[in-house]
């Protein structure tokens, strides 16, 4: 198993690939039922803790096997059989998220975890194996570090209390994600820039794609049960808007650019857990909606419209933060997504319309980047032309 070339041509996702974060997405549509249930019924405080910790869990197996596989990733047996090994341990994982959330029992959600850290430690192992010098302690600061971990997630499910559970769950998660910072710190591997970029923008369009399919059976279940039509139209077709704006301002940037070094690559990489997190949660946030519009939910129309609007402030936020900051030429075309967001925020508070206005003001915002990108685009031509 030798380092692929960080400059190799016309590097793309692989089935495999593909095929692994199709998995994963059951993962992650599990824990959005299952956010939708604990917000619904008023839980919403251990809700998003709960899925909070299991998305923690399914993102980082999840990016650790895309950063190995762009850097290692040869395709023979040994490879695919590990491959699915993590994706057995992700199937395993979604079946216990009901558990998680409704007793506070995470035994599965932990078996499964286990499964795909301890396949994650095997693909490590087989490159050190091929590798030597400093690539092999890279390979070995990896493995070593993946499966120390897995005693510290262990003695979180053998501790009873639920607080202390928490303290340590963020103890671990922030020993995980550093994990990478030590196996790299004196060489990185050898991560397609290109090919990572594509693998996180996928993921990012199957996330979407996922809240998409749970709207519209929410939004379906609720005209045919409830005759709600009226009451619904408004929080489907905002929910759609938003959907088609997240996907518009994500993609609007050649992000691989900025990717040159692990300074940026780390940041970018870890900040993705809120955009993936609150992309999924959108989705989430629009059943509440319609649960709470049709009087299913235990909640106020403020609270249910809020399930939408702040993870739809996050993601706007984030994407400006990892991608779009770096690309925007003057004050206006700053401010264009944080001010989004700040205005997402406020269609809270619009009672039956809140998701409506909230899908229309992420609209108007791809329509003012647009048009202030364009005007860019001409000053610089313009420009230019004059420097001739």
């Amino acid at each position: 198993m030798v380092e692929r070339g960080r400059d190799e041509q016309h590097r793309v996702a692989s089935s495999l690939e593909l095929f692994f974060d199709l998995c994963f997405v059951v993962a992650v549509a599990q824990g959005g039922v299952e956010l939708v249930h604990a917000i619904a019924e008023g839980h919403t405080g251990s809700g998003v803790i709960n899925y909070a910790r299991i998305f923690f869990a399914i993102w980082w197996a999840w990016m650790n096997f895309t950063w190995f596989a762009s850097a290692y990733d040869n395709d023979d047996v040994i490879y695919r059989v590990v491959t699915l090994v993590q994706i057995a341990g992700v199937l395993v994982l979604a079946a216990g998220v009901s558990r998680a959330f409704e007793d506070d029992d995470f035994t599965i959600v932990w078996l499964g975890y286990l499964i795909m850290r301890v396949a994650m430690a095997a693909h490590w192992l087989r490159a050190a194996r091929s590798s030597s010098g400093a690539e092999r302690k890279v390979a070995l600061r990896y493995a070593g570090g993946v499966l120390v971990c897995q005693v510290g997630w262990l003695a979180l499910m053998l501790t009873p209390d639920w607080a202390v559970q928490s303290w340590i769950f963020l103890a671990m998660a922030v020993l995980e994600m550093c994990v990478p910072v030590f196996a790299e710190r004196d060489r990185q591997t050898s991560w397609h820039a290109h090919h990572i970029a594509e693998r996180y923008g996928l993921f990012t369009i199957i996330v979407i794609g996922e809240t998409i399919a749970a709207a519209t059976v929410a939004v379906k279940s609720g005209i045919q049960e409830h005759d709600a039509l009226g009451e619904l139209l408004p929080i489907a077709a905002g929910g759609l808007l938003i959907v088609f704006a997240a996907w518009w301002i994500y993609f609007a940037v050649p992000i691989h650019d900025r990717l040159h070094d692990n300074r940026q690559a780390f940041v970018w990489g870890y900040g993705h857990y809120l955009i993936f997190a609150s992309a999924a949660a959108i989705g989430a946030g629009i059943e509440v909606a319609v649960e709470q519009a049709v009087g299913e939910a235990h909640l106020s129309r403020t609270a249910a419209s809020a399930a939408v609007t702040v993870p739809c402030a996050v993601f706007l936020v984030m994407v400006w933060a990892l991608h779009a900051r770096f690309f925007k030429v003057g004050l206006a075309q700053q401010l264009t997504l944080p001010v989004s967001a700040l205005a997402v925020l406020a269609c809270t508070f619009a009672g039956h319309w809140a998701v409506l206005a909230a899908g229309i003001v992420t609209t108007v915002t791809v329509a003012v980047g647009t048009a202030l990108s364009a005007r860019g685009g001409r000053k610089e031509q313009e420009a230019q032309a004059a420097s001739w």
